[in-house]
């Protein structure tokens, strides 16, 4: 199984998408066009161990609600996911067992070199 979060007006993830140059059969979903259910944030919480993983530090929002001054539990971070996109880091990409979150290169390069195998 193989899934690929992204956001279809973001240059970054369009840039790691053609990186990637990902297998037909992966789920490619725009989480602009499709928001992230409660099922599928759970299954990226088991995958990646926390919430705050899956947190976008940089989005606007989390700037103007001065979040970084706050103490966020895991449970209000999986709400922020879940109440607006720019909340979860992209892109995220589900290979089987395996998550890559984010664009730093290394996990890029990770996330390559899983595909590859």
């Amino acid at each position: 199984m193989k899934k690929f979060y992204y956001l279809g007006t973001c240059d970054t993830c369009k840039r790691i998408l053609k990186e990637l140059d990902l297998p037909a059969d992966t789920e490619m979903t725009d989480v602009k066009k499709s928001p992230l259910t409660a099922g599928d944030l759970e299954h990226l919480y088991q995958l990646s161990g926390s919430y705050e993983a899956l947190l976008n530090k940089r989005s606007q929002l989390y700037k103007q609600r001065g979040l970084k001054d706050q103490t966020l539990t895991e449970e209000a971070i999986r709400d922020l996911i879940l109440e607006h996109y720019t909340f979860l880091k992209r892109p995220v990409l589900v290979v089987d067992d395996k998550i890559f979150i984010g664009n730093a290169k290394n996990t890029v390069a990770e996330a390559k070199a899983c595909l590859s195998k």
